[in-house]
């Protein structure tokens, strides 16, 4: 075997000598620092996208306590109304109890219903602000443009869970 020749020790470990210290100033000079950059990108990318996602999640936050304030604003615009209600059927009893507890019922349907509907708008906006923060944390993340109806359904089934 031409490796075992003692004769020819002296040139194979001078050509691997150069051979090593050649590939070792390759790589300190322009592999490595190529490496370093791209990690450096990496970690940057994902520290802008936490970044982003927290700002999404507080919108999402916000979102939802304006839409806890809207439902309790709501819910006690109900209960007052039903109180006022309660009052003047309570003063107009010897006119018509009968034509009251109508007029009584026919307003808490109506409030029921405006509560539904507010309800209602702030789930539809936070379902937006949820499809939209999904569109922006899988376009931050993957870095690929999800359509609508992809990041809807993610956003519904995850709404699926909670329920």
């Amino acid at each position: 075997m031409p490796q075992l020749a003692t004769a020819d020790f002296a040139p194979q470990l001078i050509w691997l000598a150069i051979t090593f210290v050649a590939l070792y100033l390759v790589m300190w000079r322009v592999v490595l620092p190529r490496i370093v950059d791209v990690l450096e990108e990496r970690q940057r990318r994902i520290h802008d996208d936490l970044t982003a996602a927290e700002g999404l999640g507080r919108e999402a936050a916000k979102a939802d306590a304006a839409y806890e304030a809207a439902r309790a604003d709501a819910r006690e615009n109900a209960r007052r109304m039903a109180s006022e209600t309660r009052d003047a059927i309570k003063k107009r009893a010897a006119d018509g109890e009968a034509e009251l507890d109508a007029t009584f019922a026919r307003e808490n349907a109506e409030s029921d219903a405006r509560i539904r509907a507010a309800r209602e708008e702030a789930r539809e906006h936070v379902r937006i602000i949820a499809i939209d923060a999904a569109r922006a944390i899988a376009r931050r993340l993957i870095g690929a443009d999800v359509d609508d109806a992809a990041a809807a359904a993610a956003v519904d089934a995850a709404s699926a869970g909670d329920r």
